[in-house]
């Protein structure tokens, strides 16, 4: 195999011996595939929920998309759905433009604030009740909640994946009053990631985005179980940085990597090239030109052509996060890696908003393996192997 490291990091060889990943058989999680006698039950639907929004409309569906199948699945079985969720951070905010869509895609009822409208559902209906955040107990985790939310049901389903790493009422505290179980969209997310946790080998990991303090432990992870791990985004500034390069005006995270291991990785590949602004114009420089007054903010055409190869003899490929700032229009190194794993032969797996923004846009979705709904949640499943909502159910 070519020494690619290389071409990345200017010298040194490829260690040959990398090291084995520890077994990691995904347990059995209880499906809503494993209820009985749905028919007539009050069902406790915990759903991914948090669309973007702009000017009072959903501006992007794959989470809802997403979270349809289960409630489909549970209405035409004839279950009573009571559907749960939250939208964006502030209490004030509504799922009535959620309520819209999920009208249209699976005729779901809008019951605003109103837990007495539960009483009226016919079998086979389902209702959405208002953003869970407009209760300060949620995202305290208040048992007082959980236990008037368990009492709107029979039996609770927790759908939403990318919301379960976080022990709010809604996630952790309604397992202790109600028999729970997980829905199709968690269980094909869990399975996914677990898939991806033993790859096959050539394996390549990609992380993009920003702070690297909160990734470093994944990146640390990854790095034994994978070839290479690229790095790329806000997060390559960071090892830039360390390794003594300008980052002019570049985002960069709170922690200093220069005594860090992650610099001592040998299968690490950063970007040799990069595009920035803020100087006279904008450029695509090697990593180590970048001026004072420059911001980096994309990868750059070099970095993307040496890319190639890795992907091309990928068997499994892990992705998280853009390489480029997408607030401000760079999205060229996202998209031009999106169309080389879409065109490779690797079971690929993709997270993280952007990324799947940019994937949909091209129209390549049904070219990856997987695309996870989670953001925070996927990371945290990867580097631990599990989730407080997944302990909340299994622990009963």
């Amino acid at each position: 195999m070519l020494n690619f490291l290389k071409f990345f990091q200017g010298g040194g060889e490829v260690e040959e011996a990398r090291a084995k990943p520890a077994p990691h058989m995904a347990n059995r999680l209880p499906s809503v595939e494993d209820v009985d006698g749905l028919k007539g039950k009050r069902v406790l639907l915990r759903a991914s929920l948090n669309a973007p929004i702009k000017d009072g409309q959903v501006t992007e569906r794959f989470r809802l998309e997403q979270a349809v199948l289960t409630i489909n699945y549970l209405k035409d079985k004839g279950a009573k759905v009571v559907l749960i969720g939250h939208i964006g951070r502030e209490p004030e905010e509504t799922l009535e433009p959620v309520s819209t869509v999920l009208a249209e895609m699976a005729g779901v009822k809008w019951g605003k604030d109103d837990y007495a409208a539960v009483d009226s559902l016919q079998n086979g209906e389902a209702l959405l009740l208002e953003n869970l955040r407009r209760d300060p107990r949620e995202g305290e985790g208040d048992d007082t909640l959980a236990k008037e939310l368990a009492a709107l049901a029979d039996v609770y389903v927790n759908d939403a994946f990318s919301d379960s790493h976080r022990a709010h009422a809604s996630i952790v505290g309604v397992p202790k009053y109600l028999p729970s179980y997980f829905g199709l969209s968690f269980i094909r997310e869990y399975e996914a990631l677990c898939q991806v946790m033993e790859p096959e080998h050539p394996a390549l990991f990609i992380i993009g985005g920003a702070k690297f303090e909160t990734k470093m432990p994944l990146v640390a992870r990854y790095a034994s179980l994978y070839d290479h791990v690229f790095i790329g985004g806000a997060l390559a500034n960071d090892v830039f940085k360390a390794k003594g390069y300008e980052v002019g005006q570049s985002l960069v995270s709170d922690i200093d990597l220069r005594d860090s291991e992650i610099l001592a990785l040998t299968n690490m590949v950063i970007p040799t090239d990069v595009v920035t602004e803020g100087g006279v114009e904008r450029r695509e420089v090697g990593a180590r030109s970048v001026l004072k007054e420059e911001v980096i903010l994309d990868v750059g055409p070099v970095t993307l052509k040496k890319l190639e190869p890795l992907v091309k003899e990928a068997k499994t490929i892990l992705w998280n996060g853009p390489l480029g700032n997408f607030e401000k229009g760079f999205s060229f190194g996202t998209e031009t890696l999106a169309r080389m794993v879409a065109d490779s032969s690797a079971y690929s797996v993709v997270g993280g908003g952007d990324t799947i923004a940019a994937i949909r846009s091209l129209g390549l979705e049904e070219r990856f393996g997987f695309m996870s709904t989670a953001g925070g949640a996927m990371l945290v499943f990867l580097e631990t192997g599990t989730l407080p909502a997944i302990d909340a159910v299994t622990s009963k």
